[in-house]
């Protein structure tokens, strides 16, 4: 059944929370979250600040529009890698997905240290979040469950209980504590190696990062499970 039609308030309050939004991006790529400003944003639109909070109570409510938004972005560019490659090996569908995340990230720099870079001081994103930021990492999962030996080493560490409890908690994946294990590991390996990039800091060194992200790609695929 097709949905009804908007009526026109509704299509403008569409058009004017888009609006707001696509300016709010504009003010975190000039000056990062911290230059995030409701009242700034009115003055850019042409109307008055008590006017934009009509569509949004706060600051902290645009700024959760905006990560539940990237991480949606995020999970889909990761969720179409891994459909594209799924009948590729594994190995080979890990790094296509890890080229992806590195490719988004230095697409729009600004998006990508809203959700990893350094915490909005006073902001804290809504559980909703949580359960989007787990669809980004579920397809390198599943491709490192696909890499892993049928037989598995033991876990015998404190690690395992705590991902265990996120398994619960998260709804994640019934996949052995040793592929969680290794998925949190290559997660915060790749956002190690992205963030740096993204930051600038090999400018300073000389160091192509390109290389030495595919080099901790195949560190990964080629580590030993034990």
């Amino acid at each position: 059944m097709p949905a009804a039609p908007r009526s026109p308030r509704e299509r403008f309050r569409e058009q004017t929370r888009s609006e707001a939004k696509q300016v709010a991006l504009e003010q975190l790529a000039e000056s990062g979250s911290a230059g995030v400003s409701l009242n700034a944003i009115a003055k850019r639109m042409g109307i008055t600040g008590p006017a934009l909070y009509r569509y949004f109570a706060n600051r902290d409510a645009l700024l959760t529009e905006l990560v539940v938004d990237a991480y949606r972005d995020l999970g889909d560019e990761l969720e179409d890698a891994a459909r594209t490659h799924r009948h590729q090996a594994p190995a080979t569908r890990f790094r296509e997905l890890a080229a992806r995340f590195r490719s988004w990230g230095l697409r729009q720099p600004h998006r990508y240290l809203l959700l990893f870079g350094t915490p909005v001081p006073g902001f804290r994103a809504p559980e909703l979040t949580f359960g989007l930021a787990d669809r980004a990492i579920r397809p390198i999962l599943e491709a490192l469950a696909e890499l892993a030996p049928d037989e598995l080493p033991a876990q015998r560490c404190a690690l395992e209980q705590q991902l265990a409890q996120w398994r619960e908690l998260r709804g994640a994946p019934l996949l052995p504590p040793a592929v969680l294990q290794r998925g949190l590991q290559a997660w915060s390996r790749l956002h190690g190696m992205v963030s740096l990039e993204v930051q600038g800091q090999f400018v300073g060194m000389g160091i192509d990062p390109a290389p030495l992200f595919d080099a901790e790609v195949e560190s990964v695929i080629d580590q030993p499970w034990k």
